[in-house]
């Protein structure tokens, strides 16, 4: 069975990257170079699923022995559950790496319900934003000790739902809804620009462009419902506040992109003020939203154009698709009849499917092809 760098060697050769002779001494190295064994994806299909049942049966545990607990028991409980997982996972690390950071990855969600667990038990000060903060703390402090992806990744989810609670909390009754909308999309847009190729720690990156990918469509569809029902039912923000959280909203999200690479600045700064300027456009009534959407979308097909990346291109076109699928079922379809409304879906689907995937694989082509 060829070795899974051997395409890639191979098409750098036919386009002259390397030579011949250079490629025989890189597969000579190779052969005598002892090899790494890595999991295949149905052995990472049944860590993920063996960590989530085994979650689950713990949640359950819990559940059906907790009224029968004294605090003292129940503390201790949480305790156990916490340190066994993460106790399980520091021994089988030299075995089975695998297995050690499907533990630690259990630990670190049941470290959450324990944070929420104690604070019931010995009746805390409810502030439910502190309780996140905590818990994005702790997927930190084990990405410090283990090195492993889900960790950082829990604190990559944590931290950001940490500011957007504590704004909640602190904006109660206002409107903060586009402000939250606008950092959760440039957020996901800085996350998105995470490279697993442009720096260290390739597993995280690639976690935090899947984290980026998610959030990002149903962050903006958020973030225009927010905007613009949010002047119709609320009081409205005082400027200091204002000024406060549009300087987190925008700040945080471009900086955390910078960090991870320098050269999304300027794509991030791009993004910004268009997400700032949509969050004025989706006060208007009409196609103004839709069309603010459909940028969006095309300017992320840019975006993943301009820096070779395939992922972006793909979730722009569909950014793309579910702006004018929105626009038609929300503004077109109930203005025509029923059997002309059908007639004309079908020809969305049909012609714009079409074009749009053609359009899709020309510029996924180019983009993967060096020579194109």
């Amino acid at each position: 069975m060829a070795a899974p760098w051997e395409s890639s060697l191979q098409r750098w050769v036919e386009v002259g990257l390397l030579d011949a002779d250079a490629a025989a001494r890189i597969r000579a190295w190779e052969s005598v170079r002892p090899g790494r064994l890595s999991l295949r994806w149905p052995a990472w299909l049944a860590l993920g699923l063996g960590g989530l049942l085994l979650g689950a049966g713990i949640l359950l545990f819990v559940a059906a022995h907790w009224d029968g607990l004294g605090p003292v028991q129940r503390f201790l409980l949480v305790l156990t559950m916490v340190g066994g997982l993460h106790l399980s996972g520091a021994l089988t690390a030299d075995r089975s790496p695998g297995l050690s950071a499907a533990l630690h990855t259990c630990g670190t969600v049941s470290l959450g319900g324990g944070i929420f667990l104690s604070g019931q038990i010995f009746h805390l000060q409810e502030h439910w934003p502190g309780g996140l903060l905590l818990w994005a703390i702790g997927g930190w402090i084990g990405w410090w000790l283990v090195r492993q992806w889900p960790q950082a990744a829990a604190g990559a989810l944590l931290a950001p739902a940490w500011l957007a609670g504590e704004w909640i909390v602190a904006t109660e009754g206002m409107r903060s809804g586009a402000v939250l909308g606008a950092f959760v999309v440039l957020l996901a847009l800085a996350y998105l620009g995470a490279e697993p190729s442009s720096g260290r720690y390739p597993a995280l990156r690639r976690a935090l462009v899947w984290l980026g990918a998610l959030a990002f469509l149903p962050a903006s569809l958020t973030m225009v419902v927010l905007a613009s029902s949010g002047a119709r039912v609320h009081d409205p923000l005082p400027a200091g506040l204002a000024v406060l959280g549009w300087i987190g909203a925008v700040g945080l999200p471009v900086g955390v992109g910078v960090v991870l690479r320098r050269s999304t600045l300027v794509p991030l700064a791009v993004a910004a003020a268009w997400v700032v300027a949509g969050t004025f456009v989706a006060s208007y009534r009409g196609v103004a939203p839709y069309l603010w959407c459909a940028v969006l979308a095309v300017g992320v097909i840019a975006w993943g154009v301009l820096d070779r990346r395939a992922e972006r291109i793909n979730l722009g076109i569909t950014g793309f698709a579910v702006t004018v699928l929105v626009f038609y079922f929300s503004d077109v379809m109930d203005k025509l009849g029923r059997s002309a409304s059908l007639i004309v879906l079908g020809l969305l689907f049909l012609a714009g499917g079409y074009l749009l995937e053609q359009t899709r694989r020309r510029l996924v082509a180019g983009v993967r092809d060096p020579a194109r």
